[in-house]
C-alpha cells in the first residue's frame, strides 16, 4: 500500500523558516515526480514546488528565491525548505508523488505564519 506521510508543519511567525517532510512507503521518490502543493480554504490547490525525475526543479511564482525542494533517495524522503515565510504562505501543504501510471496524495500538513 502507497503512503505518502508529511510532517514538519507549524506556526512561525513572519520571517521565520520551516522544513517540511514527505516520507513514502510502498513506492520510492527514485524516478519518479516529486511535488509539493497548497491550498487555502476556499481556494485551489496550487503548485508549490516540483522536482523531475532528473532531479530538475521548478517552483511556483510566489515561492521563487524562498523554497527548495529536495529529495533524499537513501531515506525515501522529499524535503521542501521554506524561508522568509510569510502570512500569504498560511495553507495546508500536500506532498505529491507521480509515477507514469498514477498520481498519490499526503494527508497533508498544516503551515501557519503569522504577521
Amino acid at each position: 500500500q502507497v503512503k505518502l506521510v508529511e510532517s514538519g508543519g507549524g506556526l512561525v511567525q513572519a520571517g521565520g523558516s520551516l522544513r517540511l517532510s514527505c516520507a513514502a512507503s510502498g513506492i520510492t521518490f527514485y524516478n519518479n515526480v516529486a511535488g509539493w502543493y497548497r491550498q487555502d480554504p476556499g481556494k485551489q490547490r496550487e503548485l508549490v514546488a516540483v522536482i523531475s525525475r532528473s532531479d530538475l526543479s521548478n517552483y511556483g511564482d510566489s515561492v521563487k528565491g524562498r523554497f527548495t525542494i529536495f529529495r533524499d533517495n537513501e531515506r525515501n524522503t522529499v524535503y521542501l525548505e521554506m524561508n522568509s515565510l510569510k502570512p500569504e504562505d498560511t495553507a495546508v501543504y500536500f506532498c505529491n508523488l507521480k509515477t507514469y501510471w498514477n498520481d498519490y496524495w499526503g494527508q497533508g500538513t498544516q503551515v501557519t505564519v503569522s504577521s
